[in-house]
């Protein structure tokens, strides 16, 4: 029996070892890695630059707490501030904790302002976290079933909906944020309207609102720029990152500018972990990297070639319902659900997720190579075509 609880049900395949944008099973399989650890590993597997940060540094000092300065963290902090244009860093553990410290700026930011019982606007079908609030604010009712009660303080409307946030905003007196990601990945791969992110952004300004953007999977390249809102030309007041920050060493960032820079002060929050010399030296070596090599444009080029690919293959096949990404952030949604693609394409040497239960979410690293990328076009390709819906 399992020492381990339920929580990610059967699994049935063991990953040993990673190279570039392929990984390896313990019976030697290869297999393109079209997920990357949950948009984790954009500079892909035991990336050079990345081994010797992790390497030194955990031959030199792991962890001190925040107790003391730590050079790392402010040369990751100001990086961060660099490729952002915020203000101030809050160093957390993952992107759950890092969207918990935007809740808590949003709501300090609202009683500070005197309003009471401040709420945030959030999306549906959004995806922010499995703890508490996270949860509370995540547009999925299946994952908070069981959950109950649920953090109050979040009004959810549409995605992509600017006439659903303007009801909203008069309705609501105490709303004093809006929450959203710029694409809903966990949601399907949603990509909204080009000016969406625009208008909400004027919204905020209007009335007094931070903007608060989600770029837990959209950040550190994955779109084709640093941050996805800066497609936009705005500035949000708050932004959370996570994920593709540490290629796979575990750290989170909740950034800040103007007014919301000065709400958390001494005492107001703070962590254990968060920000310590090892996951800092990753992150360092990561925007070093996504920077020197220029990665951004070569995802967004990556991202057109294999949308293209999509689409040219795909055109007018009955069971594709929609075919749209952004950069490196792609999703093929079917006309029903597709959950046994996964093993399929295991099967074909490609790794690969169902999301939405009918969209096929491709994550890929950022270093594949155009015939890699080729490689999995095909091979995705086959797997729709010759996809026979159960029941």
């Amino acid at each position: 029996m399992s020492s381990l609880m339920n929580t990610y049900g059967t699994r049935t395949l063991t990953l040993t070892k990673g190279a570039g944008s392929r990984v390896w099973d313990d019976q030697g399989n290869s297999y393109i890695d079209a997920i990357a650890g949950i948009a984790v590993c954009g500079l892909g597997h035991s990336h050079p630059a990345l081994t010797k940060a992790i390497a030194e540094q955990a031959a030199t000092l792991l962890h001190v707490s925040n107790l003391y300065n730590i050079p790392q963290q402010q040369r990751l902090g100001d990086l961060l501030i660099q490729v952002s244009g915020m203000d101030k860093v809050f160093f957390s553990n993952s992107g759950a904790e890092a969207n918990e410290a935007a809740i808590k700026i949003a709501r300090k930011y609202g009683n500070e302002k005197g309003v009471k019982n401040p709420a945030v606007i959030v999306m549906a079908n959004s995806f922010h976290g499995r703890t508490m609030a996270t949860l509370s604010a995540t547009g999925n009712v299946k994952v908070q079933i069981g959950f109950e009660p649920l953090v109050e303080g979040f009004i959810r409307v549409p995605y992509n909906d600017v006439a659903a946030v303007k009801a909203a905003i008069a309705e609501y007196s105490n709303i004093v944020a809006i929450l959203v990601e710029p694409v809903q990945g966990e949601g399907g791969v949603r990509v909204p309207a080009a000016d969406y992110l625009n208008q909400l952004r004027n919204l905020c300004d209007e009335h007094e609102l931070l903007l608060m953007t989600d770029e837990i999977q959209t950040g550190n390249g994955r779109t084709g720029t640093y941050f996805a809102y800066q497609h936009n030309g705005i500035l949000p007041d708050v932004v959370t990152t996570a994920k593709g920050l540490g290629n796979g060493m575990p750290i989170g960032a909740c950034l800040a500018r103007g007014k919301a820079a000065e709400v958390l002060q001494a005492g107001n929050h703070g962590t254990t972990f968060g920000g310590n010399p090892l996951a800092c030296s990753a992150g360092i070596a990561v925007i070093e990297t996504l920077l020197t090599d220029n990665l951004m444009p070569r995802v967004s080029e990556l991202g057109e070639r294999m949308l293209n690919g999509f689409k040219a293959a795909l055109a007018n096949n009955p069971k594709v319902a929609d075919i749209r990404g952004k950069g490196l952030m792609i999703g093929i949604e079917l006309n029903a659900p597709c959950a046994e693609l996964v093993q399929k394409g295991r099967e074909l040497g490609i790794l690969i997720n169902v999301t939405a239960m009918n969209t096929i979410r491709l994550l890929p690293t950022f270093i594949l190579s155009d015939a890699e990328a080729d490689e999995l076009v095909s091979k995705v390709v086959k797997l729709v075509t010759g996809f026979t819906p159960i029941g």
